[in-house]
């Protein structure tokens, strides 16, 4: 679950030009730790992680993300939010992480179609397109093995 990103480029380059459009809209920080909440009680998931504030010297990245804590500006867009969802999804509170890889990929496009109401089905020829792996079954990392 470590390693080298390999598709962190090709997912910042496909988000700005396929996602970011449809999702200019601004969520400020006041109201983010709710909507975590919910969106993770709706995921039938327990133990969201908590919202910080981003650092103010952190000025070469938009937010960070581990299962436990999502440090985040004073306002972001909606997308950014799920992106960074996305990778709480798929830690571990020991600190493994997908990154930008197949699992995140498929967490994100769930969070994408739910929330932002972007169909999986329109946006999967984009992704093919940018060559970035995508696992459609993907599952929270940190969830037991389904049963056989």
């Amino acid at each position: 679950m470590s390693g080298r990103d390999r598709q962190r480029g090709r997912v910042y380059a496909w988000e700005d030009r396929v996602v970011a459009p449809h999702a200019p809209d601004l969520i400020p920080f006041a109201a983010v730790q709710a909507m975590v909440d919910a969106i993770w009680a709706e995921m039938d998931l327990r133990w969201p992680p908590k919202v910080e504030r981003l650092p103010c010297q952190a000025s070469a990245r938009q937010a960070d993300a581990t299962r436990l804590r999502l440090r985040l500006p004073e306002a972001l867009p909606s997308w950014v939010l799920l992106h960074e969802l996305a990778h709480a999804l798929t830690s571990t509170a020991e600190g493994g992480t997908d990154g930008h890889g197949p699992r995140f990929m498929g967490l994100y496009l769930q969070l994408l179609e739910r929330y932002l109401r972007l169909p999986a089905a329109s946006l999967l020829p984009s992704l093919q397109a940018a060559r970035i792996a995508v696992d459609l079954a993907a599952r929270p990392v940190f969830l037991d093995a389904p049963a056989p």
